[in-house]
């Protein structure tokens, strides 16, 4: 799996791809990933990689060109027809969902736009998929695509410690796309407050249980349409439904 970033600031991503549980899939190359400094790929003195907007406004705008030389030379150097991702606040929210189906594949081109916007024509020519993290604007897509890289690498075989680790996490479809219960640790009783005697009791029937209704209370009600979701699927069971009519 190989993920290409075009950026104008690949220094951001050397600290990211060094620390953490995350680096492992990068060290051992089971997500590769290559920086592309987009200046490389301008001209002039200045190496310019922006200009003001038509119609004028505040702010710049990427140029098509040096972006179209610079994805040139990463197909070149790809060889495959990799899909060509931008981060833009136009794009599909991301989630458990797509971050899998990019775990299942063999990578992508990784836009990182910067300023206003990108030309909208080296969009239209090239850009197969657009990316969001959500409703709030960032200074460029470098944060959305380690974002993208994190949550890839972590569902690659062997990267965390406990190699189910990530089917207990929230939007899984192992938690049937609920949220993740609450956890405890270390001591029993802290500032007067213990943990939950289900945790405690050592009995897997009643922990499980405990899990699951706590999934169901904090879902229903920070995320109900996760729940909406899940009822529609099929995968509530009689005792999830009477759990969540207890709770109205």
């Amino acid at each position: 799996m190989r993920f290409d970033v075009i950026t104008l600031f690949p220094e951001l991503f050397a600290p990211f791809l060094k620390a953490g549980v995350t680096r492992r899939a990068f060290e051992t190359g089971q997500v590769e990933v290559r920086l592309w400094q987009l200046r490389d790929h301008a001209e002039g003195n200045y190496r310019r990689v922006d200009d003001r907007p038509f119609g004028g406004g505040p702010g710049m705008v990427m140029l098509a060109e040096p972006l179209a030389r610079c994805l040139a030379a990463v197909q070149s150097s790809r060889g495959d027809d990799a899909p060509v991702v931008l981060f833009s606040p136009a794009g599909d929210r991301m989630d458990h969902a797509q971050v899998q189906r990019w775990s299942d594949s063999a990578g992508a081109i990784l836009v990182c736009g910067r300023y206003e916007g990108v030309d909208q024509r080296f969009i239209d020519r090239h850009v197969d998929v657009q990316l969001s993290l959500g409703d709030f604007v960032l200074s460029g897509g470098e944060i959305a695509a380690m974002a993208l890289l994190d949550a890839v690498a972590r569902l690659q075989p062997g990267v965390l410690n406990d190699e189910g680790s990530h089917q207990e996490d929230s939007f899984n479809p192992a938690l049937d796309g609920l949220l993740d219960c609450p956890h405890y640790t270390r001591p029993e009783e802290w500032q007067g407050e213990k943990a939950p005697a289900e945790l405690l009791s050592g009995h897997h029937a009643q922990i499980e249980r405990w899990r699951r209704e706590r999934r169901l209370e904090l879902t229903a009600r920070r995320r109900p349409e996760l729940i909406e979701a899940a009822r529609s699927a099929g995968r509530l069971s009689r005792t999830d439904e009477a759990f969540l009519s207890s709770l109205l």
